[in-house]
């Protein structure tokens, strides 16, 4: 941790701190806090994260803010499975207090909101409904913690604890532009599974169509039940229609008796429809171009990426081209168990925020 500690210089307010299951969490927040005094630092475990370095499984990546040119405010959610509407509008108005309002100028033209989520809480969607809520125009961002691809346990660290079953939520006021965003490369088919017995709470879909759930899906995608795995779950995501658009409900894992596990919520009645990936290199970098140019340059961006995006690449033999194009526009974040979009919780995308260059500070 010397080692991280002497590399990031500088006058930082704030760092967020990505990490691999294979730290101690306790004792990686002790050396976090020494080697970094007086800053406030918050993060998660990942599923792998990707920097200045390209992809990487195991480490730590630092995200440092500076103290000229960012304010963040932060608040933790604990026990987020009895979150609530009202705990939500308390937390996100008490950091609304601590940013002053300019003549002329709404919160969202400089401020965005950010969410770090236990990923296997089971609680995100009613989660970010609620923060979106109290939000108003401000856009939120996030990303729902991993381990690997063990789903054990995941964690989250803030101001030297250790939290479980929580969220971090960070306001971020930047005098740099920015931009939020949201990608995915899939499209539907014509093929529809409908979920005729499930478990809502533990997200686990039973049967599809009356049949047992893997054996329909996997007669779905033209592959036996036994040759169901990460590769085949990121390859053939399922998608529902929510308001005219399609978003994914992803598969997490087949268990033992036949069931499928989810990364989002499900329950019975939900009409999946198969999807099929299009060109992800093609329609990332388009996103990307897209930015740099409404902003007129990229500096830097935030990302959260669905860890069955960086199982998709790796499939589609297209890992290093995404590597290549993150770092040629400075993506840095992790690979997640779920995405926070506004007041979506989603599967399969990328989302995140770009940055500018520094206008005229205030």
């Amino acid at each position: 941790m010397c080692e991280l500690g002497d590399a990031l210089v500088g006058d930082f307010q704030h760092i967020i701190a990505f990490f691999s299951i294979d730290y101690d969490a306790q004792e990686l927040v002790t050396a976090l806090g020494a080697a970094f005094p007086n800053v406030t630092i918050s993060g998660c475990s990942t599923s792998g994260g990707f920097g200045p370095t390209g992809l990487v499984q195991s480490g730590v990546l630092l995200i440092a803010f500076p103290r000229q040119g960012f304010r963040i405010h932060t608040g933790v959610i604990e026990d987020v499975g009895a979150f609530g509407v009202e705990r939500a509008s308390e937390i996100v108005r008490g950091l609304k207090a601590r940013i002053g309002v300019r003549a002329g100028e709404t919160l969202a033209e400089r401020v965005f909101g950010v969410m770090l989520v236990d990923g296997l809480s089971n609680s995100e969607e009613t989660l970010v409904a609620a923060v979106h809520w109290a939000f108003g125009d401000i856009k939120l961002i996030g990303g729902s913690a991993g381990d690997g691809l063990q789903f054990r346990e995941t964690v989250l660290i803030h101001e030297g604890r250790v939290y479980k079953r929580s969220a971090i939520l960070m306001m971020v006021e930047s005098e740099f532009p920015f931009q939020v965003f949201k990608t995915s490369n899939f499209e539907p088919t014509q093929i529809k599974l409908v979920v005729t017995a499930a478990d809502a709470g533990s997200r686990t879909v039973h049967e599809l169509n009356a049949e047992p759930a893997a054996r329909e899906y996997a007669a779905a995608i033209g592959l036996m039940p036994d040759e169901l795995g990460p590769f085949s779950f990121a390859s053939y995501p399922l998608v529902v229609k929510v308001g005219g658009d399609y978003y994914c409900r992803s598969i997490r894992n087949m268990n033992p008796d036949g069931s499928l596990s989810f990364f989002c919520a499900i329950d019975e009645g939900l009409v999946f429809t198969v999807a099929r990936p299009k060109d992800m290199l093609q329609s990332t970098e388009r996103v990307f171009e897209d930015l740099d140019k409404s902003l007129g340059g990229i500096d830097i961006v935030l990302g959260f990426d669905c860890v069955l995006r960086r199982l998709d690449a790796e499939n589609r033999q297209v890992r290093r081209q995404m590597e290549d194009l993150y770092r040629s526009y400075g993506v840095v974040g992790f690979h997640t168990y779920g995405e926070q979009h506004n007041s979506m919780h989603l599967n399969q995308t990328l989302t995140g925020v770009a940055f500018g260059s520094r206008r005229e500070l205030r």
